[in-house]
């Protein structure tokens, strides 16, 4: 099955948004986790907006555990760590999401070759949060009003018309590097890079600003 265009197929009552690296566990599951503690420091448990956030990679370790220093790094965020299983990305992951967020432009790259119209709906996260930093949220749908799923359509789409005229400084500035086997110092400047990249991009989905 074809999602349709610039979007997946999940109901109009979800949004899903899927983050990739390569092994799933160590980028991929600091990101999803992390995306999920600052969704619910500002609109409680994202589901019940219709919010999921999910992982997978590209040579995904399936049923693996994530690195103990990615643990370690959710630790000091305070953001949940229990429950994780490592996934190889799927079609049916790629077919689903409403947006996908890698670590790098190669995971990109490989998420659209994958075909399902993923090309307007898939940025690296850290390309994603220069798109969304250029929107003015008064153009998007009002959270409360129409919802946070309306809301997350309308950013997309509106970053994915950005993307031609809003260029990266440089190819490695969309990028967040591999810490796998690195030391835990590492571990925690990597994670640092996902929470400050992530701040924008949930501000920009639920308006509301992160708590100080």
């Amino acid at each position: 099955m074809t999602a349709p265009e610039g979007r997946g197929i999940g109901t109009a009552s979800t949004f899903r948004i899927l983050h990739v690296s390569t092994g799933n566990v160590c980028r991929s599951p600091i990101t999803e986790r992390l995306t999920r503690h600052a969704l619910h420091d500002r609109i409680g448990d994202p589901t019940g907006c219709g919010l999921i956030v999910e992982s997978a990679g590209t040579w995904g370790h399936e049923g693996a555990p994530m690195e103990a220093n990615a643990e370690t790094v959710l630790a000091d965020f305070g953001a949940d760590a229990s429950g994780f299983v490592g996934r190889e990305l799927i079609d049916e992951h790629v077919i689903r999401a409403d947006l996908v967020l890698t670590a790098t432009r190669d995971h990109r790259a490989q998420v659209i070759s994958m075909g399902h119209s993923a090309g307007l709906r898939t940025f690296t996260l850290k390309e994603f949060t220069r798109l969304v930093r250029a929107i003015d949220p008064t153009t998007l749908p009002d959270p409360e009003a129409d919802g946070v799923v309306a809301r997350a359509h309308a950013l997309v789409q509106a970053a994915a018309a950005l993307r031609g005229w809003l260029l990266a400084p440089s190819a490695e500035a969309d990028e967040v590097n591999d810490p796998y086997g690195a030391p835990i110092t590492f571990f925690r400047s990597v994670g640092d890079e996902i929470n400050q990249a992530l701040e924008p991009v949930v501000t920009a989905l639920t308006g509301i600003p992160e708590h100080r």
